[in-house]
């Protein structure tokens, strides 16, 4: 019982009263235009005197409300409307103007059918209860029982049963509000859902954001988790010899100095990105060509031997190739920064051979070396954030990326290539 009664006067079912209702005042000007066509065709002053004829100026108007419907703005706030009183999920309408013939057709049909649902049930909620209340008091008021109604004849002499016909008037209007409303709700994703074109283009925003958010979470995690790395090896380094080599300490704190700077200012270009959409005026990306010597000396700065062969020139590098290798080598030296600490040489040699640059990073691993790799000293491929970051830049330009132990020494080895990179 508690369940037919949410059904039928619950929050939701109300809701959708009201958007029927708000149907019937649409439909309004549309019977008001019907009845003057009405009217003269069939010979009557009055048409609202007559229930036949004000169904017909119904009939006629509900055509005109389908044309009216290509209005830009038709689809649009009846989404949102619908959206709100009939409870319908968010992702399940269109919220743009109708465009082709087929959503053109669809939210015509679906205006007609909100426009006609809603003038009958509030033609019918306007009549129903004035009526359903006089039967309910005619038992009690027998003044009210000189009132001429066109009852039946059962009801001229049984006044008992006058408020039982009242009551069941009021519950069969509130089932038949709660079954158009329920019928609009299930017909509105169909009639002012998004179109097939409409989820592609939907889909494609969602993988363009979703590739945006990918790229500044590769940048934050080079450039944040390098520096916290490189600052932590040199504040380390830095307090062992505070006492015995004050020289290396000041190039230290010098160096976690720079380090910051730097990080704090691709930080901010990357929040600029993230409030703007773009970052006009921050700090332009690091590449290898203008940063490639200042990354190393930061990195030998924190106790981490460095050994390094650049058999190219990066000013000749194609700007993306270059931006992207700088944090391929950033990142490179970051595992080995994290996981082997100064207690290896990492090995670094960047060249340009067959069209392609190539970057390789090497380290010792082992009880010897450290283990200068993301699984933290059980040797396998791509096992951490920052070689996933390393192949998703590669596989962008068009490259590969390999890493892992060869014999006792872990390596990372990139592959870019420069001729259809643009």
């Amino acid at each position: 019982m508690t369940a037919l009664l949410r059904l039928l006067f619950g929050r939701r079912a109300r809701l959708r009263w009201i958007h029927l209702i708000l149907g019937g005042a649409l439909a309004m000007p549309y019977v008001l235009v019907g009845s003057v066509v009405v009217g003269p065709f069939t010979g009557v002053d009055d048409v609202f005197g007559s229930l036949t004829l004000q169904l017909a100026s119904f009939a006629v108007g509900l055509p005109l409300a389908a044309v009216t419907s290509l209005f830009p703005l038709t689809r649009p706030l009846e989404s949102g409307v619908v959206r709100w009183l009939c409870g319908v999920g968010a992702d399940r309408l269109a919220y743009g103007p109708a465009r082709t013939k087929g959503e053109k057709g669809r939210t015509a049909a679906w205006f007609t059918l909100h426009l006609g649902l809603g003038g009958i049930v509030a033609g019918m909620s306007l009549a129903v209860p004035p009526f359903a209340a006089w039967l309910i008091a005619l038992p009690f008021v027998p003044a009210l029982r000189d009132v001429p109604a066109g009852l039946p004849g059962v009801l001229d002499h049984a006044w008992a049963l006058a408020p039982v016909a009242g009551a069941v008037m009021l519950v069969a209007l509130a089932a038949c509000a709660a079954g158009c409303g329920t019928l609009l709700a299930r017909w509105a994703p169909a009639l002012l859902g998004p179109s097939p074109e409409d989820r592609v283009a939907a889909a494609e925003a969602r993988a363009a954001d979703l590739a945006v958010r990918n790229r500044l979470a590769r940048e934050l995690h080079d450039s944040v988790g390098h520096a916290l790395s490189a600052v932590t090896l040199q504040a380390s380094a830095a307090r062992r010899l505070l006492d015995s080599d004050p020289e290396f300490v000041r190039e230290a704190l010098a160096a976690i100095e720079d380090t910051t700077r730097r990080t704090v200012g691709e930080l901010d270009a990357v929040l600029g990105v993230l409030r703007d959409g773009d970052a006009p005026g921050t700090a332009p990306a690091p590449t290898l060509a203008a940063d490639l010597d200042g990354l190393l000396d930061r990195t030998r700065a924190g106790g981490l031997r460095v050994t390094a062969t650049v058999a190219a020139d990066p000013r000749a590098l194609p700007p993306p190739v270059s931006r992207e290798a700088y944090r391929i080598v950033q990142e490179g030296l970051s595992n080995a920064l994290r996981h082997a600490g100064g207690q290896v040489t990492v090995a670094l040699c960047v060249e340009v051979r067959d069209g392609q640059l190539r970057i390789t990073v090497e380290n010792p691993v082992g009880p010897a070396g450290g283990a200068a790799h993301p699984s933290g000293g059980v040797p396998r491929p791509g096992g951490g954030h920052g070689l996933r970051g390393i192949a998703d830049r590669a596989r962008l330009l068009g490259g590969v990326a390999e890493a892992g132990p060869v014999g006792r020494t872990w390596r990372l080895h990139v592959r870019l290539p420069l001729a259809s990179t643009t």
